[in-house]
């Protein structure tokens, strides 16, 4: 059994991991409300845009042979894909990276073309270059407060490397914030650009000017910039919700722990006390005899 004073020094010891969990769980809470309220605020925008793609789309000609706009072309056999991996820069968030990564993992597995991949986050970054993956960018230290522009970059790389043909498609992968205990690893497509169908009972017919077409190529890389800014939100307010719920849990597990260790020591003290007492009992027994 260990001593009083090892059990005391691990009491300590806990405890401050303790206080260090729980502290966690306290920044990490304060995080996620203000990164959820960006998530709330950005997806209307998101769905609004391509509402207004899919209009713009459905007034335009298409021209004979050919796509409205690069970021449309639609390639039947797809020789090379891309893949836009949004992760995080750090762990202690439970299983969302795992999960992330395992999502992205099986979408290369059932991929038959050749995949290469672009990552946002450490994370995600470092599991490429482990697994041998082939990187066309990667864009760290983006930070808890993602800003429109950190995104601009990336969007340049994935519409540059789709319109020059070296890759035929590109999925999004990141993690979509459901609940503050929900978030779900996504797999959706990026580029080529798919707009969704025109509401045709809508009252209102809207004129485009100068023309639909060029109001169309204005709108589709902005697109590609708000469907990549929404994901990295959702991917933000899903890590700090991850990370308060497992540094909660940690902070339970410590506290469980202190108990038991609590237990375990006056147990031992009071086995040390009644030691004590029988040597001294039968110390006096034996003086009584002399």
């Amino acid at each position: 059994m260990a001593s009083l004073r090892q059990i005391r020094r691990r009491i300590r010891s806990v405890k401050g991991t303790a206080q260090l969990t729980r502290a966690m769980q306290l920044v990490a809470a304060s995080k996620m409300r203000r990164a959820q309220a960006q998530v709330v605020a950005a997806r209307p925008y998101a769905e609004k845009i391509s509402q207004v793609i899919a209009d713009v789309a459905s007034q335009t000609v298409t021209p004979e042979g050919g796509a409205l706009h690069p970021l449309l072309a639609r390639r039947a056999h797809p020789q090379r894909v891309e893949l836009l991996i949004v992760s995080s820069d750090r762990g202690m968030a439970g299983g969302l990276n795992t999960n992330l990564i395992r999502a992205a993992a099986q979408q290369i597995s059932q991929e038959p073309a050749p995949v290469v991949a672009t990552a946002i986050g450490r994370k995600g970054r470092d599991w490429l270059l482990r697994t041998g993956r082939e990187l066309r960018a990667e864009f760290i230290g983006i930070g808890d407060r993602p800003a429109y522009l950190d995104i601009v970059p990336v969007a340049r790389v994935v519409m540059d490397d789709f319109i020059n043909g070296y890759v035929d498609r590109v999925d999004l992968v990141y993690t979509r914030f459901v609940n503050t205990l929900v978030q779900r690893p996504i797999v959706r497509r990026l580029l080529p650009v798919e707009p969704a169908e025109a509401d045709r009972q809508r009252a209102i017919e809207y004129i485009y000017e100068p023309s639909p077409e060029q109001v169309l190529a204005e709108l589709l890389p902005r697109f590609v910039e708000v469907e990549i800014y929404e994901a990295l939100l959702e991917a933000t307010a899903s890590f700090h919700s991850a990370q308060m719920v497992a540094m909660r849990s940690a902070t339970d597990n410590a506290n469980e722990i202190v108990n038991e260790l609590t237990l375990m020591y006056n147990q031992a003290r009071q086995t040390s006390i009644t030691t004590e007492l029988i040597d001294i009992v039968g110390g006096s027994a034996g003086i009584g005899v002399r």
